[in-house]
């Protein structure tokens, strides 16, 4: 009898433990959005993808790392608990959703406009009669709708700048690296521009609520490390002349 209690108190810590080690074993998401996530001849880079992959390397702890569309790499991050989501904008109505490690990056948010239009803005309230192109599940989106703005929202950002050329929107809210990178590739250079710069923000990895506090504790005690001995900086360094 005795030893029968002690084979099941056995398993049960062994059930314990496994379970203990399944939660500690994350699957980190991310969305195509370079120069911070990126797929690169087949491999995911970036200045967020690579601090990430640094800490999770000194944290010792097993990960997975999947490119995802936003929407769902965002959605799995709220309902999984073993799943974070980055490069995240960290908002108030985010907030209590998720636990936070970061930053990891800082982003900026413009609106773009074609070159032939008469667009002028000198604030955000300029822009509050025209169409703006987002997509979805995206910060700019969900900002912009709160402030009660005519949002035309696509699956993914790489849609807008093609609408913005086809004058079914009349702007697009991006990223300068984003808009750097579609008008590039696409030979845009002389057709969007810029129109106005109506936001800052920092980008973190958010954690499904699930993910244990020791964890998150860990990871931003790691990354702070990685602030002071310059290992983030050599990572910014890294990508400063991208996409060249």
């Amino acid at each position: 009898m005795l030893r029968s209690q002690a084979i099941l108190c056995m398993l049960s810590a062994a059930v314990a433990v496994q379970a203990k080690e399944t939660v500690d074993e994350l699957l980190l998401t991310t969305e195509e959005s370079p120069p911070f996530n990126m797929m690169v001849n087949g491999k995911i880079v970036g200045i967020a993808v690579d601090k990430m992959v640094e800490v999770m390397s000194r944290a010792k702890l097993p990960y997975t790392l999947e490119m995802l569309p936003w929407a769902r790499a965002y959605q799995m991050a709220l309902d999984k608990p073993n799943v974070c989501v980055f490069s995240t904008t960290r908002t108030a109505e985010r907030e209590p959703k998720f636990k936070w490690v970061g930053p990891l990056a800082l982003n900026t948010w413009m609106l773009y406009r074609l070159v032939d239009g008469n667009i002028q803005l000198n604030t955000l309230e300029d822009a509050r009669s025209l169409r703006i192109g987002t997509y979805n599940a995206d910060a700019r989106d969900v900002f912009l709708r709160a402030k009660g703005f005519n949002v035309d929202t696509a699956v993914n950002d790489a849609v807008n700048p093609r609408k913005l050329l086809a004058r079914r929107i009349d702007l697009w809210a991006t990223s300068p690296f984003e808009a750097n990178s579609q008008i590039s590739a696409n030979g845009w250079s002389g057709q969007i521009v810029p129109a106005l710069t109506f936001n800052r923000v920092e980008l973190y990895l958010a954690c499904n609520l699930g993910v244990r506090n020791e964890v998150v504790d860990k990871l931003n005690v790691i990354l702070n490390g990685m602030s002071n001995d310059g290992a983030a900086v050599a990572i910014d360094r890294r990508y400063e002349r991208w996409p060249n």
